[in-house]
């Protein structure tokens, strides 16, 4: 059965879709409020984005799962995700990644550091996940410190406690020296913490001291002493964000360029800001940064256990009506209480947010240079990746870009950028002033033909070397531009290729379909890194060039005249015009007489010429 025929099939119900490719493997699974209309889009409409353009043509087999609601459908296209892990559904790191605690099910319950949240396989109460696993085992430490835990799956010895015991690290459960029902209530005092509600601790600490003291159990008031002042300390190093409150909320940040996305997520508990998650994500498998949230919100709170899930979540950037209902509907039932969504935070929580968004910020800035590391470390890998994709040559360890900048036209230039090896090479940049277009008539194609001749002419003629590669920003029209150019100075086997923005295609000469790299790929990366850097360069100097142009004035055209002194002309008269109409008298009150000179001169040229016409 063909596509247009499974697409007649489709309900217009809520529910899941899965797509599959030839090998009968599930690459996609997405959720709708109408499936029919939702699924057809897919197969209607011409695709700017990366991922779709790839994804569609792989689409063979479309199958669907009914459901009652959109937040059955939402539960449903989790579930699944999981459970297929198609790859173009990928957002946040693979589950296996991301540490969590558990306090496992037993008598006396011990608390691990387990890989995957599996309640059937493992039971207990997870708490995560955590994104930093340093941070995780610093936490552990600090329980191991706060509680005497049980340390071992099974007793060290038959008939004494182990070290730990004596060190006042563990309780000796192993040898019955605690009941099951106090280690428990120290167990509920772990989760308290770990679900960041450190102040109802601190209560119920107290509570047990004094408990304990006023029925003369003075050792065990000492245990819970020396918790409840620990407990204490640790608190005090939290920043205290809402003073005297039980807020709980989870405050989403988003950071982005062109194609990385960085999160991160704040957790606020009883006023306090206890902990700090960030994520990865690839802006291009998205259309909007809306929509990014909304998946990452689907996403990991499907992942966190039900007492991680805060009474509110803030969102730096808004999201639909009906996404933000569903979602505030899926998390309320999951959590067992009432849960908001809120993207309009009012003035109580723009500190909080605005903090968010410095944490997200400096993520994606750790990402950048993450990437470019790894660009360099790994070139040679993505260097011969890109030299067969592209049927290259040569390998490409020289790259030059170039990079057309204007506005409307005007103070057109151009810029050429070099990296070697993945890396840029700033000492071989270079600035090029267009000088074959008409100002104020903007024409991209010959504004590249003239610096691609200006550049590659100079290395002929003076036996330079050639770039590897050439690379040009924009299309089909300016590859053809640089080939033309390339072609009339004789020059051969040259490799060189075009990157497109819109969907990031490169251009071969001589080949009318475009090549696209795999989303994420290092290759892509290192492409739209080079073109980037072009494009900011080319800007940085248009804009250099249009502030020395607004800021021109006829005193500029005065030769020999010192600086100084137009800065005290422009200070004291204002305008030229002024300037124009003084006397050498009048100059001479702020000049010297012969600066005093060539001012008067200047302006009063045709008078003196029409005087010495007459003598």
């Amino acid at each position: 059965m063909d596509i247009k025929e499974q697409l007649r099939l489709i309900p217009d119900s809520s529910g899941s879709y899965q797509f599959y490719d030839k090998d009968n493997t599930v690459i996609y699974v997405g959720k709708a409020k109408n499936l029919k209309r939702r699924v057809s889009s897919y197969f209607n409409k011409k695709h700017d984005s990366v991922k779709l353009k790839v994804m569609v043509p792989q689409i063979v087999k479309i199958e669907f799962i009914i459901t009652n609601s959109e937040i059955e459908a939402l539960i449903l296209e989790s579930h699944l995700i999981k459970k297929y892990k198609p790859k173009y559904n990928v957002l946040l790191k693979d589950d296996k990644k991301f540490p969590y605690f558990l306090i496992t099910q037993e008598d006396y319950p011990r608390i691990l550091v387990v890989r995957k949240h599996n309640k059937n396989m493992l039971k207990g109460k997870y708490f995560g996940p955590y994104t930093n696993a340093k941070s995780m085992y610093t936490t552990l430490d600090l329980l191991k410190k706060l509680f005497p835990l049980k340390q071992c799956k099974t007793p060290k010895f038959k008939d004494r406690p182990c070290i730990y015991y004596q060190i006042g690290r563990c309780l000796a459960p192993c040898q019955k020296m605690i009941s099951s029902e106090d280690y428990k209530k120290l167990i509920k005092n772990v989760e308290l913490f770990l679900s960041g509600k450190q102040m109802q601790l601190v209560d119920e600490l107290k509570s047990m001291m004094e408990k304990y003291a006023a029925n003369q159990e003075y050792e065990k008031a000492a245990k819970y002493r020396d918790s409840y002042f620990d407990v204490l300390k640790t608190i005090e190093k939290q920043k205290v964000v809402y003073e005297n409150t039980k807020i709980n909320q989870d405050i989403i940040s988003l950071s982005s360029d062109e194609y990385l996305c960085g999160i991160s997520l704040l957790q606020i508990r009883d006023g306090r800001l206890t902990n700090k998650k960030d994520f990865e994500i690839a802006k291009s498998d998205y259309d909007g940064e809306d929509e990014i949230i909304s998946y990452f919100i689907k996403e990991y709170y499907q992942m966190v256990s039900e007492e991680d899930i805060p009474s509110e979540i803030i969102s730096s950037i808004q999201f639909g009506t009906e996404d933000k209902k569903i979602f505030e509907e899926w998390l309320t039932s999951r959590k067992g209480s009432k849960v908001k969504i809120n993207s309009d935070t009012g003035k109580r929580n723009d500190e909080i947010l605005e903090l968010a968004l410095k944490n997200s910020n400096y993520h994606l800035q750790e990402m950048k240079v993450k990437s470019l590391q790894e660009i360099q470390s790994n070139y040679n890998e993505t260097g011969a990746y890109i030299q067969e994709k592209l049927g290259l040559k040569k390998f490409p360890h020289r790259v030059e870009c170039f990079d057309i900048s204007h506005i409307q036209g005007t103070n057109t230039v151009a810029s050429l950028v070099s990296f070697y090896n993945g890396m840029p090479k700033k000492s071989e940049y270079k600035h090029y002033k267009i000088k074959t277009v008409e100002n104020g008539k903007p024409d991209d194609f010959q504004s590249m033909k003239e610096v691609v001749f200006r550049r590659y002419s100079r290395l002929k003629n003076e036996g330079l070397e050639f770039p590897d590669l050439i690379i040009i920003d924009g299309g089909k029209g300016q590859l053809s531009s640089a080939v033309e150019i390339l072609n009339e100075l004789d020059i051969r086997n040259q490799d060189i290729i075009s990157l497109a923005k819109r969907i990031e295609e490169v251009f071969i000469p001589g080949n009318s379909v475009s090549v696209i790299f795999p989303m994420n790929s290092q290759a892509l990366y290192f492409f739209q890194r080079i073109r980037d850097e072009a494009h900011r360069f080319a800007i940085t100097f248009h804009r250099h060039l249009r502030e020395k142009s607004a800021t021109h004035s006829e005193l500029d055209d005065i030769k020999g005249l010192y600086k100084k002194n137009k800065k005290l002309l422009i200070e004291k008269y204002s305008s030229t015009s002024k300037i124009s109409k003084l006397t050498k008298e009048e100059l001479m009150l702020l000049l010297s007489k012969s600066q005093s000179k060539l001012v008067y001169d200047f302006y009063h040229k045709e008078s003196q010429n029409k005087n010495n016409e007459k003598d």
